[in-house]
């Protein structure tokens, strides 16, 4: 009988989508077929120190009245958990502390599953620790994993690939310092009001704001500038937001499109983690051409970023004309089965579970072919 493959599922990070990045592994420790992999929980804690756990021969179910932020205080000061041991804490069961620049042994693991949003865990950081370690992983490389997190870079690749997207200006926190005026002047005969000011650098809507007039252009700015040193600013469009799932590595595949229909007046961390009053209309009730652009576009994206794995790829479709434009690929997205990346899938005839089978094996026939590249002249 063959062994079970060894997956490490790396999970948490310091990014302040860690949150997020918890319920992601909580899903798909669940969902993994137990009886092919062997799951290895290594988390990442918010302060960046590393724990590696005990192998999980099973599911891991949910207690209702203990969180993942409740384990991770308990286990920090050392406070006993009353709560059954065959719970969420099983996760964190027989971990050992490590300090924040040493990671675990992971050349004992098939394939590595880094299940991190945001910062230090989408943007290639972790990829390249990988890579360096040459291990398999799912997902994107150090490039495209780069460019897909800065949505500067990502847009200046779209643009020269002919991709339609929004207007937008960008600064960085020194050039604003230096010249307030001169970017305000910028993004007011550019964009005009309103208009959305980002972090140039993170996910899940975090630091986000919509600008109404210059003094709220001007604290929103303020605002995102706590979580990154590049602040981008982007006209508003009358739009709906239409998001495509692409899996593969060198011939990609698109789902069938989704709409969100958000409950706040923008689709923002709040609507997407808090409130849960954000519809997801799979499949969007678009027509058979736009909804064939759609995938036609996202594809493009995929392979302009030299993406690999997983992507969601993000529209808007302007209500008064049906133009789109494209609003960002994420590298990866939200993955517990009631996310959109999963859900697209699960409507376009690949459920959960067959998923994350295609994730791991796209991973190691990656790793397969980067392997015939000669470094050497040797």
């Amino acid at each position: 009988m063959n062994r079970k493959i060894r997956v490490g599922l790396i999970y948490g990070g310091k990014s302040g989508e860690h949150d997020v990045s918890l319920q992601t592994a909580l899903a798909v420790i669940q969902a993994f077929d137990h009886t092919k992999y062997e799951i290895h929980p290594i988390y990442i804690s918010k302060q960046g120190g590393w724990k590696a756990g005990i192998a999980l021969e099973g599911p891991v179910y949910q207690i209702s009245n203990l969180t993942f932020s409740d384990i991770e205080d308990a286990k920090g000061s050392g406070q006993a958990i009353s709560q059954p041991s065959t719970g969420i804490e099983a996760i964190f069961a027989g971990t050992v502390e490590l300090t924040s620049t040493k990671s675990p042994d992971l050349q004992g693991l098939d394939v590595i599953f880094p299940l991190l949003h945001g910062t230090f865990g989408e943007d290639g950081t972790i990829q390249g620790l990988l890579e360096m370690a040459n291990i398999p992983y799912v997902g994107a490389g150090v490039l495209a994993s780069a460019v897909g997190m800065d949505k500067i870079m990502m847009k200046k690749v779209f643009a020269q690939e002919g991709i339609p997207q929004c207007l937008f200006r960008h600064f960085t926190r020194t050039q604003w310092a230096k010249e307030e005026a001169f970017h305000l002047m910028e993004i007011e005969t550019a964009l005009g009001y309103p208009c959305f000011v980002k972090p140039a650098n993170l996910g899940s809507s975090v630091g986000i704001s919509k600008a109404r007039n210059q003094e709220e252009l001007i604290a929103a700015i303020s605002f995102a500038f706590q979580y990154d040193r590049k602040v981008i600013v982007e006209e508003h469009v009358d739009a709906r937001e239409i998001e495509v799932a692409v899996l593969g590595n060198d011939e990609p595949q698109a789902s069938v499109p989704g709409e969100i229909l958000p409950c706040n007046e923008f689709y923002d961390y709040k609507a997407k983690y808090v409130d849960g009053k954000s519809e997801m209309v799979i499949p969007a009730q678009i027509s058979d051409e736009l909804a064939e652009q759609l995938q036609q576009l996202a594809v493009r994206a995929f392979i302009a970023i030299d993406g690999s794995g997983l992507s969601r790829v993000d529209f808007f479709v302007r209500t008064s004309d049906s133009a789109v434009f494209i609003n960002e690929i994420n590298t990866m997205p939200g993955f517990t089965p009631f996310s959109m990346y999963p859900l697209l899938w699960k409507e376009s005839g690949k459920p959960y579970v067959q998923l994350l089978d295609d994730l791991i094996e796209l991973a190691l026939q990656r790793h397969e072919d980067k392997q015939q590249i000669q470094y050497s002249t040797d």
